[in-house]
């Protein structure tokens, strides 16, 4: 689809229309000391191994995205950005999160106590801890680390200027990974070791939840099975996890978007992005994922409350801002429509480094294995963006923008001719037409 050129605040508006669990316990205490956890998991045979080879791919992902990010980068440290207040929406302010870390507690470098300063020291707002939780507290948490995550996170929470949160990143090495955070209480697979048995676990909590690389493990979170008990705490989705755009995960491979497969399943998640930092520069890193959080108070209540609401967006920019509306209804909102004309208005800022840069947005909506773009928007950065789509209900209940740098390309890219094949700069959570 040819791109059209978008209309901003100070020009005319037109019209477009070529629309067609298991009980909650510490689990065993870790391996004796001078014994590794990788040689325990190795002494456990065929479940054992899969963790191991996770653990390897995993690792090699890391350090294949820190050499390729460099491409992206012009200096180690995240610049200052755009000012934190939407030109769209009133009474919440922007903060930069990363809610996706690991620490020497799973299968990262880097000594947990130092890893929150780091975070605040890179300008994240909102930082979590998730070490991996897998089998008997091998490779993995245990009850004694997962009460020091705890400790580590109260003592570098701030609120009103950072927020520091625990959780842990349940792990299968054939399902996938989710990440789960606001509990006090952890479970690994000793006591959900299937989806449903973490839906069981979930369900009886207060806790949020996301789908984490999703299509990288290969049964890719049992097809995604839905629940609709759970439905408004899997509350995420990761499209940028370090340097990878997750929207054509696996399509060479012959599997569908797991963005497509996600949302057609039924679940309502917003879309993030996060570093998945295994080393020991958390934070720092331009170019890997991170997530922008529209709050009303930076506090652990105001962005839990956000995560619910799926006020928040995927990017892997530091500084960005990007905000969203159709019909006046925020992104991660419901749009009370069956069919008709929907005037999006879309806010993106990087401040003054990346005013008038060419970006594209793109209308996604339901599609078979890939989403189908039904209209591109011209625009640069540093203007109010408005246009207007129809859409309708029977073509899928769903509808997603990205934004994207048409001068670079997709890393992992889809069918040839997808107007996705680009780089992409971030994700709006989407909006579901509910008539």
């Amino acid at each position: 689809m040819e791109p059209h050129h978008a209309d901003h605040v100070h020009g005319h508006h037109h019209n477009r229309h070529d629309h067609h669990s298991g009980p909650s316990h510490a689990g065993p205490a870790s391996a004796a000391p001078g014994t590794s956890r990788r040689a325990v998991l190795a002494g456990l045979g065929g479940l054992g191994g899969l963790l191991i080879a996770a653990g390897a791919a995993d690792s090699a992902r890391a350090a294949a995205t820190r050499t390729a990010s460099a491409a992206h980068t012009t200096s180690a440290t995240p610049r200052a950005g755009a000012a934190r207040t939407s030109l769209l929406s009133q009474g919440t302010t922007l903060v930069h999160a990363d809610m996706h870390n690991h620490t020497l507690m799973s299968d990262g470098d880097g000594s947990p106590e130092a890893a929150f300063a780091s975070m605040r020291d890179a300008g994240l707002d909102v930082a979590a801890l998730t070490d991996h939780s897998t089998l008997f507290s091998i490779e993995g948490l245990s009850g004694s680390e997962w009460s020091r995550t705890g400790q580590l996170a109260d003592a570098a929470n701030d609120p009103g200027r950072y927020t520091a949160i625990r959780g842990f990143e349940w792990s299968h090495p054939l399902l996938g990974h989710a990440n789960v955070w606001f509990t006090d209480d952890w479970v690994d697979l000793w006591g959900a070791a299937s989806m449903s048995g973490l839906y069981d676990w979930l369900g009886s909590r207060q806790a949020v939840a996301s789908f984490n690389h999703p299509g990288r493990e290969v049964l890719r979170f049992d097809g995604f099975r839905y629940s609709a008990a759970v439905r408004d705490q899997m509350v995420g989705l990761e499209m940028f996890n370090r340097g990878d755009d997750y929207l054509f995960e696996g399509w060479s491979n012959g599997v569908s978007s797991p963005l497509v497969s996600c949302l057609n399943a039924g679940w309502r998640t917003g879309l993030s992005g996060v570093t998945d930092e295994h080393g020991t520069d958390w934070g720092f890193p331009e170019g890997k994922g991170r997530s922008g959080l529209w709050v009303t108070e930076n506090t652990r209540q105001g962005v839990f409350e956000a995560m619910r609401a799926r006020r928040f967006f995927a990017t892997r920019v530091s500084g960005l801002r990007l905000d969203a509306t159709a019909n006046d209804v925020r992104m991660g909102g419901v749009l009370p429509l069956a069919r008709g004309d929907v005037r999006f208005a879309v806010d993106i800022d990087r401040g003054p480094e990346w005013l008038g840069r060419p970006l594209h947005v793109q209308v996604l909506r339901p599609g078979n294995s890939v989403p189908t773009v039904v209209d591109v928007i011209e625009t640069v950065a540093g203007q109010l963006t408005t246009f207007t789509v129809p859409l309708d209900v029977a073509d899928g209940n769903w509808v997603v923008l990205r934004v994207s740098d048409p001068t670079q390309a997709n890393g992992t890219p889809g069918p040839a001719g997808h107007p996705c094949n680009d780089w992409g700069v971030a994700y709006a959570s989407p909006w579901w037409l509910q008539p």
